[in-house]
C-alpha cells in the first residue's frame, strides 16, 4: 500500500489531484465507457447520452475539457465552416456564456474586437464565439453534462495499463483502474490524447514520424532543410558553451545527435508546450511564481540568438476577453520545449508527470530570463513585464493551465490512415463522418549543430491543405484494424499519419470526431454489430440529420 501511495504522490505534481485512500473496489456496468477528459471526450458522453444510453465518463483529469479549458482560447478554427454538430454547439454555448454581462469585469463586450485564425472573435450571423477564456469552457462543458443524468463522470481515475484492460477474443470486457473500480459496457471509447486504451487493447500504433516513403508524402518524416515562418534560427548562433571552442561542450538544449536525410522516420514527436493564460488587469493578476530550479545557464542559447537577432518576439500573444491571453510558441527560442518530450508518449504515470513539471518549470525559468537578461529585446521586454496569472483562471492549480499541451502522443493504425493526401484533396476519403480545415501544422522536433557549426531547429511544417478550405476525414481513422480489437472507437490518438495529424489534432475536430464516434457506438448497440460492420448509410444519414458537416463544395477560383 506505501508503494500505492507514494507512486500517487509522483503523480499529484502535475496531473490532477487524487484521493488518496484505501484501493476501492468496486464495479460499474454501462451502455458505453468513455475514457479521458478531453473535449472529445465530453462531447461523445452528451452524444451517447442523447440517445439514452447509461454513460461512464472516466477521466485522469479532475477538470474536464483538456486544451479547451486549459488555456487554448484562440480556436483553431480553420475553416468554420466545417465544424457542424455538437462542436459547433460548443461554441454557441461559448456565445451565450458572453451574452451574460457578468462575465465582463474587465471590459464590455461591445469593446471586445479580437480575431485570430482567420475568424472574428463572436460572430453575430449564427450566434458563435470562437476566442475565450478557460473558465467559461469550462463552465460550458460542466453545464452542458449536467443535463444529463444518464452521464456518471469519476474524475481522477487512471486506467492500469499493464493489467486493466480485460479482453476475450477481440472483444473489450471491462477496464479497471488503478484505485481499483472495473467498468463494464457494450462500447469503449479512447478520448485521450495518448491512447493509452487503445495501445493497452492491443492495437496496432506508431510514435513518431514515418519516412516520406511509407505513404507517397511529401512532409513527413525528419525536416532539416524546410524552414519557414520563423521558427527557426535565421541569425548564426553558436552552441558551444564556450563560443567556437568544439571541446567546451554543447549548451543546454542542442542535441549532439547527427541530422538525418530530409523524409526519413525516426521515433520522435512534435514539441509541446503551454498555452499560457496571463493577463495584465492588476484587480484580477497574481505574480508570476518564482521558477523552481532556476539556473540562466540553461538559456544562454536564447540570449545569444537576441545578440545576433534584436529583432526577435518569441511569442504570439492573441488577446482574449477580460484583459487575457493565450500565449503560444513562436520563434526560434521559446515556449515549445524541443526535444524533452520524447518518453512521454509510452511513459509510465509517474515518468510523464516528471515530464510535465519539467515542462512549467523551463516555462518559468524562460519568462524569468527573458525579465531579468539585459540580452531580450526592450520591445519584447515591454509586451510580458505587466503579464501575471488570473486569479479566476485554475483555481485549484495554482493558477496555472490544467494541462500540458500534447500536441502528438501515440497515433492508431487502424483501419483506415488519414495522410496529406487525405488533407489536400488528392483523394476522396471513404466512409466520411467529419471534416478538418486546419493547416499541416508541426512544431520543432528537434534541435541540433548544423553543418555550419551553428544552432539550428527542425520539425517545423505549415503547409495549406486543398481545394475546398476542408477535408473529409474517414470512419477507418476513429477505429483498429479488425484483428486488434471490434468494440472501440479512439477520437484523439487517431489512425493518421504524422504530418495529417498535424492538421487533424485541433479542438474542434476532437469534438466532431467525438460526436460521430459516440453515433457509431449508439447504432452498434442497438444493432448488435462490431465498429467495422457499422452501417455507413445509416450512420451519415444520421449525422447529416444532427448537422454534422460531411463534405463542402470546392472554392470558385
Amino acid at each position: 500500500m506505501n508503494a500505492i501511495k507514494s507512486f500517487f504522490i509522483a503523480i499529484l505534481c502535475s496531473f490532477s489531484a487524487l484521493s488518496l485512500g484505501a484501493v476501492e473496489k468496486h464495479s460499474y456496468e454501462g451502455d458505453i465507457v468513455i475514457y479521458g477528459g478531453t473535449s472529445g471526450a465530453v462531447v461523445s458522453a452528451i452524444r451517447a447520452a442523447q440517445s439514452g444510453k447509461k454513460v461512464f465518463l472516466v477521466s485522469p483529469d479532475v477538470n474536464l475539457g483538456a486544451m479547451s479549458s486549459s488555456g487554448l482560447g484562440m480556436t483553431d478554427s480553420g475553416n468554420t465552416a466545417a465544424i457542424g454538430g455538437l462542436s459547433r454547439e460548443f461554441y454557441k454555448r461559448v456565445y451565450l456564456e458572453y451574452k451574460n454581462s457578468s462575465n465582463w469585469y474587465a471590459e464590455k463586450r461591445s469593446d471586445f474586437s479580437g480575431s485570430g485564425q482567420g475568424t472574428k472573435a463572436i460572430r453575430e450571423d449564427d450566434k458563435t464565439m470562437w476566442i475565450f477564456e478557460p473558465r467559461i469552457a469550462l463552465a460550458v462543458y460542466k453545464k452542458w453534462l449536467a443535463e444529463y443524468p444518464n452521464i456518471t463522470i469519476h474524475r481522477g481515475e487512471y486506467l492500469d495499463r499493464e493489467n486493466g484492460v480485460e479482453k476475450v477474443g477481440k472483444i473489450i470486457k471491462s477496464i479497471t483502474t488503478l484505485s481499483g473500480k472495473k467498468y463494464s459496457a457494450k462500447i469503449f471509447i479512447d478520448a485521450t490524447f495518448e491512447g493509452d486504451l487503445m495501445a493497452s487493447a492491443g492495437c496496432h500504433y506508431v510514435v513518431g514520424r514515418e519516412s516520406n516513403e511509407k505513404y507517397g508524402e511529401d512532409f513527413n518524416g525528419y525536416r532539416d532543410t524546410l524552414r519557414q515562418n520563423g521558427h527557426h534560427f535565421t541569425a548564426k548562433v553558436d552552441p558551444y558553451k564556450i563560443k567556437g571552442d568544439k571541446s567546451s561542450g554543447l549548451l543546454k538544449y542542442v542535441s549532439a545527435e547527427k541530422p538525418l536525410r530530409n523524409g526519413a522516420a525516426d521515433d520522435k514527436v512534435q514539441a509541446y508546450n503551454y498555452r499560457l493564460c496571463f493577463t495584465d488587469f492588476e484587480p484580477n493578476k497574481i505574480p508570476l511564481p518564482k521558477p523552481e530550479n532556476y539556473n540562466p545557464a540553461d538559456y544562454e542559447l536564447c540570449g545569444r540568438w537576441f545578440e545576433a537577432y534584436p529583432d526577435a518576439f518569441p511569442l504570439i500573444i492573441s488577446k482574449m476577453p477580460n484583459h487575457k491571453t493565450d500565449i503560444n510558441n513562436r520563434q526560434a527560442f521559446s515556449t515549445d520545449f524541443i526535444g524533452e518530450n520524447y518518453n512521454y508518449p509510452e511513459a509510465s504515470y509517474e515518468e510523464r508527470a516528471k515530464i510535465v513539471k519539467a515542462h512549467k518549470e523551463y516555462t518559468l525559468g524562460l519568462f524569468h530570463f527573458w525579465m531579468t537578461d539585459p540580452r531580450t529585446p526592450q520591445k519584447f521586454k515591454d509586451a510580458i513585464k505587466n503579464l501575471g496569472l488570473p486569479k479566476d483562471e485554475f483555481v485549484d492549480t495554482g493558477n496555472w493551465p490544467f494541462y500540458l499541451y500534447i500536441r502528438e502522443a501515440r497515433r492508431m493504425v487502424g483501419d483506415y490512415v488519414l495522410t496529406q493526401h487525405d488533407c489536400q484533396n488528392s483523394k476522396v476519403s471513404p466512409e466520411p463522418i467529419g471534416m478538418g480545415s486546419y493547416t499541416l501544422d508541426s512544431h520543432n522536433t528537434s534541435r541540433f549543430v548544423d553543418e555550419n557549426g551553428f544552432a539550428q531547429n527542425e520539425g517545423d511544417v505549415q503547409r495549406s491543405i486543398g481545394a475546398t478550405g476542408a477535408y473529409q476525414i474517414s470512419y477507418g481513422t476513429i477505429i483498429p484494424k479488425r484483428e486488434d480489437c471490434q468494440n472501440l472507437f479512439v477520437i484523439c490518438a487517431v489512425s493518421a499519419s504524422h504530418i495529417a495529424y498535424g492538421s487533424l489534432r485541433m479542438e474542434p475536430v476532437f469534438m466532431v470526431l467525438g460526436h460521430s464516434a459516440a453515433a457509431a457506438a449508439v447504432q452498434c448497440i442497438d444493432s448488435g454489430k462490431v465498429v467495422q460492420d457499422a452501417d455507413q448509410w445509416d450512420l451519415k444519414k444520421t449525422l447529416l440529420k444532427e448537422k454534422q458537416i460531411l463534405w463542402l463544395p470546392k472554392k470558385k477560383k
